[in-house]
């Protein structure tokens, strides 16, 4: 193990995928347009350029040219940026992507990813903070992949380049700075609906996706100041979820607090909180707690868009509310 930047392992899965399978091309423009890899992107481009694509900023149209790419042999890496621009493309994603195996009996596959940063990062605003995993997730024939350490992203997605189905690569550009251990074994990868407990505790589950993890360990740090043992569970794939991980832990800590950037309505919380209730509710010794975006759209204005967003704060304080 040796500790890496989350931006430098990001890019390295990537220039491995590249290297290592000649099926495996990258689209989008702003593979290169973040600063946290600019250098380590452009070398890929360098060495491969027939394998590196900058198309028009036309979502709905580059997306679709990938997933006939993939549907024809190809194994698309497409970089969607900021999340809510995936709607631009939700026609072909949600409505062909998702479809194309089950609707051609199995005979037609689409092995790609499509990445983006969702999320609150900081100035916005209602059309760039969106966090579409929850819509996505009701879309079945997607797989959903969200890292928060820097070993999470090598891992998953080298799982998600070798699949055969679309898979939804959620991540967050505040991860980017995140420095951790990671294995150095270049055949290491984490199968698809394998939770990962960050922390073990006895008093509380914490639940917790992609940035969010990173929260609520810190959220977990200050509640052991105070006494109380958190224990910080990451199911780092959405599609499939490890339940099975959840239960255990509410099963052993009685109470739950899940964090997560969705709105409540609908949101990824609200699902994995109905889990817990519909299978767990007799091992509960307290109300469940969700902490999420409200229900309006993300502020510009950075102290309206740190009173609706999930924080740690609001995470310690549900965290207190159900052990108290």
């Amino acid at each position: 193990m040796t500790d890496i930047l989350y931006a430098k392992a990001l890019v390295q899965v990537l220039r491995e995928s590249v290297e290592h399978d000649d099926r495996v091309h990258l689209m989008g423009q702003y593979f290169l347009g973040l600063t946290h890899h600019r250098e380590m992107m452009a070398e890929i481009r360098d060495n491969y350029p027939e394998r590196v694509y900058y198309p028009p900023i036309a979502e709905v149209g580059y997306v679709g040219a990938a997933i006939g790419a993939a549907m024809a042999g190809l194994r698309p890496i497409v970089d969607i940026a900021t999340a809510s621009f995936i709607f631009q493309a939700f026609p072909q994603v949600v409505n062909e992507a998702a479809n194309i195996y089950y609707m051609s009996g199995g005979k037609t596959k689409v092995p790609m990813v499509f990445h983006f940063n969702q999320g609150i990062r900081g100035g916005g605003a209602a059309q760039h903070s969106h966090s579409p995993q929850a819509m996505l997730w009701n879309t079945p024939g997607l797989e959903i992949i969200a890292p928060s350490t820097p070993a999470d992203v090598l891992g998953l997605v080298r799982t998600a380049v070798a699949s055969d189905n679309p898979t939804a690569w959620v991540d967050h550009i505040k991860l980017f700075d995140v420095t951790g251990p990671a294995p150095e074994d270049a055949n290491y990868s984490i199968p698809f609906g394998v939770a990962d407990v960050k922390r073990k505790g006895s008093d509380v589950t914490l639940v917790a996706t992609s940035w969010m993890v990173q929260k609520t360990l810190a959220a977990a740090e200050r509640l052991a100041e105070q006494g109380i043992d958190a224990e910080v569970v990451d199911p780092r794939t959405l599609v499939p979820l490890d339940e099975t991980a959840i239960l255990e832990s509410v099963s052993k800590t009685r109470r739950l607090v899940v964090a997560d950037e969705c709105h409540r309505r609908c949101g990824v919380a609200a699902e994995i909180v109905a889990i817990v209730a519909e299978e767990a509710f007799g091992d509960l010794a307290a109300p469940i707690r969700r902490v999420t975006a409200d229900d309006v759209p993300v502020p510009f204005s950075p102290p309206l868009e740190e009173y609706i967003e999930p924080t740690e704060d609001k995470i310690v304080a549900a965290a207190l509310s159900v052990t108290s």
